[in-house]
């Protein structure tokens, strides 16, 4: 069983590309060895392209509020226990200000669908980090917004923005999601992300309630039609909060091998070893380093608020200053024999 799947992932490092029944036979009957094949190959893959260099990009969370009401997170909109948030725009400057001091050149503005923030607030705020940091990128990540409103963001400098797509099936998407969300929305946001110029980044919760093998080949599939410039991957992890608390989190291993599917099927792809990565194993970033990633995200937001932008339980890294994360990821990725590279860290 295990030379076969072997074989496959030989198969889409050759070819960059798989089929529908061979996607399927590699989610369904890979083994531990398969995982660690496919791991050396990924590894492999991303020091073609990108050295032994990690990209950080700093994240700025800087609200919790959101309309949405996702079954899955922890600032859903139907939330009460959520202590709710904003921050003003000049503490989000002054996150990105500290950020640059210890080194951050990517920007990640980050919240939950907050309608105080308008397109045009967004603007300005991208705008003057523009000025003050000409030498940085700036990434968004808040959810869905109309073609209109990503163009004035583009504009106002945006280079990137994060909109994981959850899942490529539409039948899980509405598993995940209030009846007021729609699949379809979700991926013409997409879309219009790729037309107007951003470097875009899709991605899915591992283990998600209702995620089948057919709905991780569906995923591979849009990746390799979509190709994102960038892949957000991470387990499923429950917030007591939710209609999933009661759900098991994702698994840790299966997580690690898409990273290393996505590494070799998209090899110049942006890939973050995420948070939720290093909450679920104490490792996870480095594991998640060694299986193809080469991208982490540590937290520029004020220490605060951070334990209130808690999208799952148990997340990490909620009360380490900017500096005091920053200097935990270049011990740890040093450690594996990688170094934190100060740069924008582009698409190649």
């Amino acid at each position: 069983m295990g030379d076969k799947v072997k074989k496959l992932i030989d198969k889409l490092n050759k070819n960059k590309h798989l089929d529908r029944e061979e996607w399927l036979t590699v989610l369904g009957e890979w083994d531990e060895s398969d995982r660690e094949y496919a791991a050396d190959i990924a590894r492999a893959v991303s020091e073609g392209v990108f050295g032994k260099k990690i990209y950080i990009r700093g994240i700025v969370e800087f609200s919790n509020v959101c309309k949405n009401d996702c079954l899955y997170c922890g600032i859903r909109r139907s939330n009460k226990n959520a202590q709710r948030y904003r921050l003003t725009d000049d503490e989000i400057l002054m996150c990105c200000d500290e950020g640059y001091e210890y080194g951050f050149r990517t920007f990640v503005l980050q919240s939950g669908e907050d309608l105080s923030y308008s397109a045009k607030r967004i603007a300005d705020i991208v705008s003057r980090i523009k000025k003050a940091h000409p030498d940085c990128a700036v990434t968004l990540s808040l959810g869905e917004k109309e073609y209109d409103e990503l163009k004035l963001m583009r504009q106002a400098g945006a280079d990137r923005y994060l909109l994981r797509h959850e899942t490529a099936n539409e039948e899980h998407y509405k598993k995940l999601h209030p009846s007021d969300m729609s699949f379809s929305h979700r991926m013409k946001c997409l879309e219009d992300l790729k037309s107007l110029g951003y470097q875009t980044g899709a991605g899915i919760m591992v283990g998600s309630p209702y995620q089948t093998i057919d709905c991780l080949a569906d995923d591979m599939a849009f990746f390799e039609s979509f190709r994102p410039e960038m892949i957000g991957i991470g387990p499923f992890l429950p917030h007591k909060d939710t209609p999933f608390c009661d759900e098991p989190k994702g698994s840790y291993e299966l997580t690690l091998f898409l990273l290393s599917l996505c590494r070799i099927l998209l090899p110049r792809v942006l890939l973050p070893a995420t948070t939720a990565l290093g909450t679920i194993r104490p490792n996870g970033r480095e594991q998640g380093v060694l299986s193809g990633a080469n991208v982490i995200m540590p937290n520029l937001s004020p220490t605060a608020v951070r334990k209130k932008y808690m999208l799952y339980d148990g997340k990490i890294c909620t009360e380490d200053s900017s500096d005091e994360c920053r200097s935990c990821i270049q011990a740890r990725m040093k450690r594996i024999g990688y170094e934190v590279e100060i740069s924008r860290g582009d698409f190649k």
